[in-house]
This record gives structure tokens, C-alpha cells and sequence, in this order.
């Protein structure tokens, strides 16, 4: 199969690729950060890009290798002097470098993520040693260019632990003019090794405006649910996208409805959000469904805490039902464990395949318990 067909773990349904992303938005301290280093010829073999999920850390890493890639070497000119700084990331689309990464041939360039797994034909779940030394032939081949070269690691957190020592001899031996770009959701969760050995880079959550640009890049209008996807996707544009796609914001209004007629729980309401979601093919929707349940919670939990409602309100009369749900610390308290208690029961249920409906109306009803005591 080829690249056009296999499908990729980096990315997003409904948005571009990262290599194929134009603009990286609401991330220009990480951006000047890396550009600092480079125009004071400090540049560290081995980048670790943080943040949470969907902020740009991939279309970061791409832009940076694009960069690296695209822009002779410069070691100063005894005549003129050394060259000016750098300002921007930004390389034409059209430079050879650029076209080459977004057909896949560049030969500088080498990506390391989960593999496709012929037999299951579907993606493994973690990134496999046999991929790690997959490197060792890539830089023996583009030695021959005398160019610089860039590894990304999309992303370090699915490194097997024989990935993970193989990456770890790499940082500690860098071959000549490699930069290394490692993407981490989870950096608490790789080998101290491997963080000391790198640089960070952190990527914050993006505001409203950003994801409402990030969206509109991808071709997503996010007109009439901009305050609501701001709320749900929590300052990440790639939850934003996968919310966009799936109807969450029209998922989660529905949420708010049906839990509007807490303590007593309109039930065939209820029921009917149960059957629809556990349809043949709903998959995703189901899945969608648990994750607003979820943020529902917390977001009832912390309204408590906080003695107010988050904003901006994520649905027509949310505000008002969290505000009733949680009027103070002690039923945030509860709250907070009934999400703890729903999301092991769910996570639970779903691992001993109980059937989807009876899972989803088990947590509705154990909310409406919640809300009666």
C-alpha cells in the first residue's frame, strides 16, 4: 500500500496533515524561542515540543524541519560579516524542500511514528524498535548529501521501551548536523534520560481567535459555535476540528437538555441518545458522547469549586443547569466523584464489551442518582 493510502496516526479527520498545514497559529514564543537558538548559532540537537493535544505541536515540528531544511548552512563570511537574523519559520510552498516533504521524498527528512500492521490492517499502538532502527539506514544514506538532516518523533509517548533506550543512544551520540524533534503530549511519562537530553519547547492552549482562524485554515466554518467549541475544545484547535466534524457542539446542547430535567431524568429522552448513539457505524459519535459526558462533569465539579459557571458557556442554558447542579463545594465535592466513579465504570464496561446502550443509559442514570442526593 502506499503512503496516499495508508492511514496516518498524526492525523486529524476533517483538517490537513501537519506537513501540509500553512500557518501554526497562537504559538510565537515556542517559534521565537527555536529561532533565538538558531540565530545565535545554539542549536540544540534535540527538540522536545509539549503541550496539550491539538495546539500545533506536529505542525510545529514540520515547519521547523522545513526550516532547518530549506535554509543553507551559514557558518559567517570574514568580508561581510554574518548573514541577519531569521524572524520567521515561513518557507515558500513552492521551495523544493517544501514540495519535496509534502510528496514524501525528501531525503533529509525522516518520521518516525506507529506503523501499519498488515495482518490486523490497522495501526499499531505503539511506535516498535524495528521502526526506531529504520534510522540507523537513514543516516547512512543522507551522509552522502552533506545537508542537515531532521528526525521528528511523532509522538515520543507511543515509543515501546525498546524504541524508547534505541532514541536514547541516538540523543546521547547525535550523528553530525542532526536536529531531532521530538512531540510529547505526556513528557512525565518519557525516560528522565530522554527529557535531559533535549530542549523544551512548550505549546500553550490557543484562545478563541486561534481556533476560530486554526478552523477556518482547515476549512471549517465555526460561526454559529465559536463560543462553544472555544468551551469544549478546552484551547486545543485539533479537539476543536473533531468536535466540528462529529456535531459535538449539537451533541452537547443535547446533553444540557436531557440533564435539564435533573433530579428526575426525562427517561426516553434518555433512552433515545442511548440507541442512537450505540447504532451500528456511531463509533465515533459514541465515543464523543462519553468524552462531553465527561467534560460535563468537570465542568459541574468545577463550577461548584469555584462558586461560578465557566466561561464562556458551552450550550443555551448551561450556565444556568451547572449553577443549580452545583451550588456549592460540597456538592462539587460529589460531583467529582461521581465523574470518578462513571469514568471507571464506562472504561470498565467497554473493555468487557457490555453492550453500548445499556453503558450509556448506566451513566445517565448514575448521574440522575447524583443530582437526587
Amino acid at each position: 500500500m502506499t503512503d496516499d493510502i495508508l492511514p496516518e496516526p498524526d492525523r486529524i479527520d476533517g483538517a490537513p496533515h501537519p506537513r501540509d498545514t500553512v500557518r501554526l497559529f497562537g504559538q510565537d514564543a515556542a517559534q521565537q524561542a527555536f529561532l533565538e537558538a538558531f540565530n545565535a548559532h545554539h542549536l540544540h540537537h534535540a527538540w522536545l515540543i509539549t503541550g496539550p493535544k491539538g495546539t500545533g505541536k506536529a505542525t510545529l515540528a514540520w515547519a521547523i524541519a522545513r526550516f532547518l531544511l530549506a535554509t543553507p548552512r551559514d557558518d559567517g563570511d570574514a568580508l561581510f560579516g554574518a548573514p541577519p537574523p531569521v524572524d520567521s519559520l515561513a518557507i515558500d510552498p513552492e521551495h523544493p524542500v517544501a514540495r519535496r516533504m509534502r510528496a514524501g521524498s525528501e531525503s533529509g527528512l525522516f518520521v518516525l511514528r506507529r506503523p501499519y500492521d498488515d495482518k490486523t490492517k490497522r495501526l499499531r499502538q505503539e511506535i516498535t524498535v524495528e521502526e526506531a532502527r529504520k534510522m540507523k539506514g537513514f543516516f547512512a544514506m543522507s551522509a552522502a548529501d552533506g545537508g542537515r538532516r531532521v528526525v521528528i518523533v511523532d509522538a515520543a509517548d507511543e515509543l515501546n521501551t525498546s524504541a524508547a533506550n534505541a532514541i536514547l543512544k541516538i540523543l546521547e551520540e547525535p550523528p553530525r548536523d542532526t536536529t531531532i524533534l521530538l512531540i510529547a503530549h505526556q513528557p512525565s511519562a518519557l525516560l528522565p534520560t530522554i527529557r535531559s537530553r533535549c530542549r523544551e519547547l512548550r505549546l500553550a492552549p490557543l484562545g478563541p481567535a486561534d481556533i476560530a482562524a486554526a478552523l477556518a485554515q482547515a476549512g471549517i466554518d465555526p460561526a454559529a459555535d465559536t463560543d462553544a467549541l472555544s468551551a469544549l475544545a478546552a484551547g486545543s484547535a485539533g479537539e476543536a476540528v473533531r468536535l466540528s466534524v462529529l456535531g459535538g457542539p449539537q451533541i452537547y446542547a443535547e446533553l444540557v437538555r436531557l440533564f435539564d430535567t435533573l433530579p428526575r431524568l426525562d427517561r426516553s429522552h434518555a433512552l433515545s441518545l442511548a440507541e442512537a448513539a450505540a447504532a451500528r457505524g456511531a463509533e465515533d459519535k459514541r465515543a464523543l458522547l462519553a468524552s462531553l459526558t465527561d467534560l460535563f462533569l468537570s465542568r459541574v465539579a468545577r463550577t461548584g469549586a469555584l462558586g461560578q459557571p465557566p466561561l464562556p458557556e458551552a450550550a443555551p442554558g448551561e450556565a444556568a443547569l451547572l449553577a443549580r447542579l452545583a451550588p456549592n463545594a460540597h456538592a462539587a465535592r460529589r460531583w467529582a466523584e461521581a465523574a470518578q466513579e462513571i469514568g471507571a465504570r464506562s472504561r470498565h464496561g467497554t473493555a468487557v464489551n457490555l453492550d453500548p446502550a445499556a453503558l450509556i443509559l448506566d451513566t445517565l442514570f448514575k448521574i440522575q442518582k447524583t443530582a437526587a442526593a
